[in-house]
């Protein structure tokens, strides 16, 4: 039954990452559509990533309520149902009104589910588990680039909706299964709630927040530019972009897969610097003139951004106590989705206004300001 749980809740990781990689490869062609600037992508994502830090930050209050199971459920249907309406749209302002109930639906899952394996599983689960997101993110491109070759782009949108639907109908199935952890169910409730204050006064969470926003900067600019860069820099073609664009989905799932077998031995700090450090090298690549050398610096960057999420959120309780992992792990989560939400729309005004070659640099910096984050997080906490 323990192991079943797990597997539950690894499908559940699914369907938070099928939707993640489907604005980016169908862009291309949906800004032609609707006659809209490259930038405008950047709106969007703002508002799903701004749906998200909303149910980020009350994720402790709403999780310590009605359980991790109850919101998982509901998260799930939440995403369904705005995924099918995303394939319903003809206007761009209804993209943004769909954007809405997915950000919130996307945000309360990915808390409460990642403080429950960060208190009840070990480094090497943690990995998986996001190593299961990105099979969602590898999933979903190869669906719309068909949509795309066959049909209309909407058509992408509707088939990864039914997937979700499945996986809810699935998680609703096994509802029972959760019963096996009685205590720690039990735990989500006896805990008094943080709150913001109380967590930005424990000393190294200021320095975590702002190195996991850099984190989450780099990897939703790579998540959602990728295809563009590619098409508007390499000479990729609109149905080529969108298949390359998966390539770093296909890193980083490879990469979290294999992290799994290696960060209980290392550990999540050395996990995190490794990773962060691979990262810069496929940014190196994508510099690089050829498209050969961007495609693959799109792969090495995917094994890069690998063990830092999962590695960031395990460290949690350890270094500030189990106690206060909700309320952390869930204003972590808001301020990651704060980089989700206003790094990729820079770098769209950016390269507007610029260049598309100017990312490779833009991810650069992120990546720097996460190392000197992630250093004074880890001194705060040895203080």
């Amino acid at each position: 039954m323990y192991l079943l749980l797990l597997a539950v809740i690894y499908l559940a990781f699914i369907s938070l990452g099928l939707p993640d990689s489907l604005l980016g490869s169908a862009w291309p062609v949906i800004r032609t559509e609707f006659d809209v600037p490259l930038s405008y992508m950047g709106f969007i994502s703002m508002i799903i990533s701004g749906g998200t830090i909303i149910s980020g930050l009350m994720s402790e209050r709403v999780t310590k309520k009605f359980g991790t199971r109850t919101v998982t459920i509901v998260s799930v249907f939440l995403t369904a149902i705005a995924l099918y309406g995303f394939s319903t749209t003809t206007e761009f302002y209804q993209m943004c009104l769909w954007g809405i109930p997915y950000g919130l639906g996307a945000g309360a899952i990915d808390a409460a589910l990642n403080n429950y394996v960060a208190l009840h599983y070990n480094s090497r689960h943690m990995s998986w588990l996001h190593c299961f997101w990105g099979v969602g993110t590898i999933i979903s491109p190869y669906i719309m680039s068909y949509a795309l070759t066959h049909t209309v782009w909407t058509n992408g949108y509707r088939m990864v909706s039914y997937l979700q639907f499945g996986i809810a109908a699935v998680l609703v199935f096994t509802i029972p299964l959760w019963k096996v952890n009685r205590s720690a169910a039990a735990g989500e409730n006896n805990t008094a709630v943080l709150g913001i204050k109380g967590a930005l006064k424990i000393k190294g969470v200021p320095y975590l927040l702002i190195g996991f926003l850099s984190y989450c900067a780099a990897e939703a600019t790579t998540m959602l530019w990728a295809s563009s860069y590619l098409e508007g820099t390499r000479g990729a073609s609109k149905q080529e972009a969108a298949a390359f664009g998966s390539l770093f989905f296909i890193g980083i799932t490879a990469g979290r897969f294999l992290s799994g077998f290696i960060s209980d031995r290392l550990g999540d700090n050395k996990m995190i610097r490794l990773g962060t450090v691979i990262a810069m090298t496929g940014v190196a690549c994508t510099a690089l003139p050829w498209k050969i050398t961007s495609v693959t610096g799109f792969v090495i960057i995917g094994l890069g951004c690998a063990p830092v999420y999962p590695c960031i959120i395990h460290s949690t309780p350890k270094n500030f106590g189990a106690e206060n992992s909700q309320g952390i792990i869930g204003i972590q989560m808001a301020s990651a989705y704060v980089g989700s939400t206003f790094m990729p729309p820079v770098f769209g005004l950016i390269a507007n206004h610029i260049s598309l070659k100017l990312m490779p640099v833009y991810l650069a910096f992120f990546l720097i300001l996460l190392l000197v984050m992630i250093s004074r997080t880890e001194k705060a906490c040895r203080a």
